[in-house]
């Protein structure tokens, strides 16, 4: 009995012989070299910059031209000032992908002055639109592309340019050698600890809980702070939200105390170690409320010492990828919320092997836990039933890409489609022979 429990528990779910079928090697001889140029400026958080830069990829092959390496966000929320190469391993970029697309480290010199066609290409736009923008190039050498994410459709795109995107984000784009050998050693440090651990990623932070409007178990201080930090902050274009409504719509982040229970009905020992992958969760007490169930709940400041993390101190994205790492690695990943960073580690877990990835129906244990408190559900030991049936099928086993859903019409429906980058299944994975 102990057995099965602890491959339920812990053991990605059967995947029928699927693998990576994504080589580094091509088929195809090496790109030619092109005196047509596109540079990128990407945007977002660190996950959002890193799909963007693999779609640029894809868009400088399908318009043959050099892409130079893109500039990385320093003006969003994050104000982080890290160039690529202090992210990214770029020698190993420019070399891994050198196959499929030309790419440089900088403009030649006589470009620099010259004049660039400035685009904000289409979102979830299909091999048809890119070629059309081949016209750009009768007038101008260089394009400049402002913005970078969601540039390429999810589906219906030819199965070589789907499996360049997974080279390109989960081979080529490999971080800078600091970040991989301090994520390494966190992961170690990890399994010294315990035989497994859950990666957590819990949005608790003060920006998602004011940004979402979300304010459930928070004190009426703590709710007024968030609401003016949100009507202050002007790029938030929604001001008045409805806390509950937006609870049992299934949009908040489970708060610590859910996670718990969660965790709880599951089946998780009290014992079970916890990695938290996320910034500076919000209120003094409200983490307390996870470890009094969970008491072994670590982050990586208590993993690394201060000298390990000065070069990762103040720079929001260094910091974000080696979370990242960490939760690729772990024995299960959990986002207590959506977003891009549970996107991109649920698809590169699934592209490895379907490791267990735990995505919780949150619309579903709000009612269920709003009835454990109202008396509906008789006692708490009933609840693990209840949960445990509401997630059989959400624990990373492998399924088609989902589409979008009913009734969607136009360009709508391209924006609900599921991520390729979630799930890169069928394109990049593969029946084992």
């Amino acid at each position: 009995f102990l057995q099965v429990l602890n491959v339920s528990l812990w053991e990605a779910p059967l995947s029928y012989g699927l693998r990576s079928c994504v080589k580094p090697t091509r088929k195809y001889a090496n790109v030619s070299p092109s005196d047509r140029y596109i540079t990128v400026k990407s945007n977002g958080g660190l996950n959002q910059m890193r799909t963007g830069i693999a779609d640029m990829v894809v868009v400088a092959r399908i318009m043959n031209a050099t892409l130079v390496v893109p500039q990385l966000d320093r003006s969003s929320f994050w104000q982080d000032s890290s160039t690529f190469s202090d992210i990214f391993d770029e020698v190993h970029f420019i070399e891994f992908l050198k196959q499929d697309v030309n790419i440089v480290k900088a403009l030649p010199g006589e470009l620099e002055s010259q004049p660039r066609a400035r685009k904000h290409f289409t979102s979830w736009s299909g091999l048809g639109y890119y070629k059309e923008m081949n016209d750009l190039w009768k007038e101008y050498r260089v394009i400049h592309v402002a913005k970078s994410d969601s540039r390429l459709a999810n589906n219906d795109l030819p199965l070589d340019i789907q499996r360049l995107r997974c080279r390109a984000l989960y081979q080529a784009l490999r971080f800078s050698p600091s970040i991989e050998n301090l994520g390494k050693k966190l992961v170690e440090r990890l399994y010294s600890r315990s035989e497994k651990y859950i990666a957590l990623h819990l949005r608790y932070e003060k920006d998602m809980l004011s940004f979402t409007g979300c304010t459930n178990g928070l004190t009426d201080a703590e709710a007024e702070e968030l609401r003016v930090m949100r009507e202050k902050t002007s790029h938030w274009k929604i001001k008045n939200i409805n806390s509950t409504e937006q609870r049992l719509s299934g949009l908040c982040p489970l708060t610590p105390k859910e996670v718990g229970i969660f965790l709880e009905a599951l089946g998780y020992p009290r014992s079970t170690l916890i990695y938290i992958a996320s910034g500076k969760i919000y209120g003094e007490t409200h983490l307390r409320e996870l470890t009094s169930r969970f008491p072994n709940v670590v982050f990586k400041e208590m993993l690394a010492t201060e000298e390990e993390l000065g070069t990762f101190s103040n720079h929001a994205s260094r910091s974000a990828a080696l979370d990242y790492v960490v939760s690729v690695e772990s024995d299960v990943f959990m986002p207590s919320h959506d977003g891009n960073m549970a996107r991109v580690v649920e698809g590169h877990r699934r592209f490895l092997g379907h490791r267990k990835t735990i995505t919780p129906d949150r619309k579903g244990l709000v009612r269920l836990f709003d009835k454990l408190e109202a008396g509906i559900i008789l006692d708490a030991s009933s609840l693990p039933r209840y949960v445990k049936q509401l997630h059989r099928n959400r624990v990373g086993a492998p399924r088609r890409r989902g589409s979008s859903p009913l009734g969607i019409r136009g360009r709508a429906r391209l924006r609900l489609e599921e991520s390729f980058y979630q799930n890169p299944f069928p394109e990049c994975i593969c029946r084992s022979e």
